[in-house]
Order: structure tokens, then sequence, then C-alpha cells
């Protein structure tokens, strides 16, 4: 059976990272970069405008948490505190054992293997302790980065959901790419 997490949110650590639970007191940071056009291009919102922004952010991730049906971690560096990004599970269906997972990440830690580090982690999460069997990750076609960091951890490309997401008054067409449990353990 898929379990539950539980009530306390875990927190996980790699060679250079912390993935912690969001608290209102980080809507600064999260403002730092969800701001940016560039980080928001994929994300399915408009670049925040307001604090508010980020602390209704922060509340949908405290409430899929609370709720069951999701998990988001913010992504620190070790010794620091300021969240640089996030990486987590959403639109959990314990009956079936999936979820997709998301993430984002501040511009300036681009291209360091960072966001790569922080979805091995919460992938690992999501199959060992989670007992997840498919993981799913859903990404526009132009979105390159998004498409090799899935593809570098094992992800298949299954299809394409044509017009699947309204976001910015248009239709988005989505890849939808999946990694199972048994290939897990198989990445290069």
């Amino acid at each position: 059976m898929m379990r539950n997490h539980t009530d306390v949110f875990p927190t996980l650590e790699t060679e250079r990272l912390r993935l912690r639970q969001i608290e209102e007191s980080d809507a600064s940071s999260l403002m730092n970069y969800l701001t940016d056009p560039e980080v928001m291009e994929y994300y399915g919102l408009a670049p925040f405008q307001s604090i508010k922004d980020a602390l209704n952010e922060i509340s949908w991730y405290q409430s899929i948490f609370k709720e069951n049906t999701g998990i988001r971690w913010g992504i620190t560096l070790k010794g620091e505190d300021e969240i640089i990004g996030s990486c987590g599970f959403l639109n959990m269906s314990p009956q079936n054992y999936r979820t997709e997972v998301g993430y984002e990440l501040s511009k300036q830690y681009w291209g360091k293997g960072i966001a790569g580090e922080a979805l091995d982690a919460v992938l690992s999460y999501g199959f060992e302790s989670m007992n997840l069997q498919r993981i799913q990750a859903l990404i526009e076609p132009p979105n390159v980065a998004s498409i090799r960091l899935v593809e570098k951890h094992g992800f298949v490309r299954e299809g394409l959901l044509r017009n699947f997401e309204f976001t910015g008054n248009k239709f988005d067409d989505l890849y939808m790419y999946a990694l199972l449990k048994q290939d897990f353990g198989k990445r290069i």
C-alpha cells in the first residue's frame, strides 16, 4: 500500500542541499525568484507581483501536505536557510500509487546540478518512503532544460497531451513523462 506521508514534514539532505518545509517566513525568499519571468515561464502562473502571491503559494504548499495530495520541499544550500527553489509532489493518487513531480529553481543556481540533486532526493523519498509505483512529470515541449533533467533521471516520454492545460490565456501541450519504481534503481 502507498504510505501517506506523516504529520511531521520530512526534511531531506543531500551532499550540498537541505530540503525542508516552506514557512510563511520564507515569502521574501520565494519572491527573489518567483518574480523572474524566466523562472516562471513554464510554472503555470504569471510572475509574482507581491508578497501576497508568495504567501498564497506557501499556503497552497501547506494545504496539499495537510490534505495528503502533495508535498513540496523548499531547496536550501546546506548551512544556509534561504529557499532557492522547490521540488515536490502534487496530484497524488494513493489508490494508484502515483503522483506528479514539479520543481523550479532560482536562475542564479541554474546549470550547477542543484535541480538534479534535489530531484534525486525527492524521487528516492517517493519510491522508498512513500512506496510510490509511478512518478509523472508533465512538461511543455519548449522546456528543454526540464526535459533533459527528467530524461537524465530515467523518465520515459510516453506521449503528448494536446491542449492539456490552459495557462496565461493560452492552451499548452504537455509531454507526459513517467518513471516507474522498478526503473528507478536502473538509472545511469
